[in-house]
């Protein structure tokens, strides 16, 4: 299993867990429909607490353009892998989000409200003003890639020198916890992105599956959800190189 294959596995589950979420609370006639941003919030950290399990051991589980980036910008990642675990996880976002489709695709078709059918592919604003929008987007990234860079594993001191040891799957509950966080606290302006390839694939998804309700796919929007992540990544990596935190 290739770092390519295990970051488009990985996305693909993170995607379909999250977006899966949001199609059982937004859409009509499922069993959990109208549960709430507390359920939502909750999916999304336990979809990448899974995405991060499946592939950690083989591409360190990214996920997330934002986390390549930011990794990449603090010297801790190779810049020549960025490619191809940009477009795994681009890919993978796509994937996911046709299997939600595929998997609700009897609840999409009683829907009729078109802006919450793409809530479940693609983030928005609540009030659009994109300076606002965008803002958002860095501030939240920001919180998620410093959180990334600065998180420590446990150690042990044998013999004078401190050795790490691994915490196996546990070791992806840090990040999830840091995601709902954001989720609850930041969320409720943008719905929190966070990650580029949540958000396009999935919203080139929508614009391509047939949904008899569904609406436009917001292109004027989906430039906010790639340009803000990027832009807090590397203000995070700025902050970590500079050895403010860490």
């Amino acid at each position: 299993m290739t770092e390519f294959m295990a970051e488009f596995v990985g996305t693909m589950i993170l995607v379909l867990l999250g977006d899966g979420v949001c199609a059982n609370v937004c859409l009509k006639g499922t069993k959990g429909q109208n549960s709430g941003w507390i359920v939502i919030t909750m999916g999304w950290g336990l979809a990448v607490f899974t995405g991060v399990v499946v592939c950690q051991a083989v591409s360190g589980a990214h996920l997330n353009p934002a986390v390549t980036v930011g990794l990449a910008a603090a010297g801790a990642f190779p810049t020549e892998k960025m490619a191809a675990f940009i477009s795994g996880q681009m890919l993978g976002g796509a994937m996911g989000a046709f299997l939600v489709w595929v998997f609700y695709k009897d609840h999409f078709d009683i829907s009729e409200e078109a802006a919450t059918i793409l809530g479940v592919f693609a983030t928005g604003p609540e009030i659009r003003k994109p300076v606002s929008n965008i803002i958002s987007e860095v501030i939240g990234t920001f919180v998620l890639i410093l959180a990334v860079l600065t998180i420590a594993g446990p150690k042990v001191t044998s013999g004078g020198a401190d050795i790490k040891v691994g915490m196996g799957s546990l070791g992806a509950l840090p990040v999830a916890f840091v995601v709902v966080s954001i989720g609850l606290s930041l969320g409720g302006t943008t719905g929190y992105a966070i990650n580029p390839a949540r958000d396009f694939g999935p919203r080139v998804i929508h614009s391509l599956v047939p949904i008899k309700h569904k609406g436009d796919s917001d292109w004027g929007y989906s430039w906010i959800p790639i340009v803000g992540p990027i832009l807090g990544a590397l203000l995070a990596a700025l902050i970590y190189s500079l050895g403010v935190v860490g």
